[in-house]
C-alpha cells in the first residue's frame, strides 16, 4: 500500500488520541496482516468509499481502552460496556475523519459509512477486499492498540 494512503491514518490516529483521549501513543512498523484475527479485544470497523473503496479499523486491548475511556470521560471505567463500545465507535469516527481531511488536500475524497463495533477476545474483522491489508501497531503507557487499513486498489 501507497505510504500517501496509509500515514494519513497513522497521523490521525496519533492526533485523535493526544486530543481527545489525552493519551500518548508510539507507532510500530507497518506490516502486512494476513489473517482475519483482531491483534485487541474491541474493534471499531468503518467503510469508506470514493475516489477509492476500503476499511479501516482499530483495535484496542481491553486495559488501554479502558484508560482511554476513562481519560475522556474524566472518570474510572473498569468494564467492557456499551460506553466502551460508543467510545470505540465514535474513536473510529474522529481517526477516519482526520485522515479523510489529509486525504483531501491531496485530491482523494473519501465518504465515511457509520462504524460497526466489535467486542470480545478472539473475534475476527473481515476487509472484505482481495488487496493488502495494512496493520499499524501501537503503544501507550496502559496498552497496545493496532490500527488496519485496505483499499481495493
Amino acid at each position: 500500500m501507497d505510504a500517501k494512503l496509509l500515514n494519513p491514518f497513522v497521523d490521525a490516529t496519533l492526533y485523535v488520541l493526544e486530543t481527545m483521549a489525552f493519551t500518548k501513543a508510539h507507532a510500530g512498523e507497518p506490516y502486512e496482516k494476513n489473517n482475519q484475527s483482531a491483534q485487541g479485544d474491541v474493534s471499531g470497523v468503518l467503510g469508506l468509499m470514493g475516489h477509492q473503496s476500503g476499511t479501516i479499523s482499530v483495535s484496542f486491548s481491553e486495559q488501554c481502552i479502558l484508560r482511554i475511556v476513562s481519560n475522556m470521560l474524566g472518570e474510572e471505567c473498569h468494564e467492557m460496556d456499551g460506553e466502551i463500545t460508543d467510545a470505540v465507535g465514535e474513536i473510529t469516527n474522529m481517526i477516519a475523519g482526520q485522515a479523510r481531511a489529509k486525504l483531501d488536500e491531496i485530491g482523494i475524497f473519501l465518504k465515511a459509512a457509520i462504524p460497526t463495533v466489535v467486542l470480545g477476545k478472539r473475534h475476527a474483522i473481515s476487509h472484505v477486499t482481495n488487496h493488502c491489508v495494512m496493520a499499524v501497531p501501537f503503544r501507550t503507557a496502559n496498552g497496545d492498540f493496532t490500527i488496519e487499513v485496505c483499499f481495493d486498489r
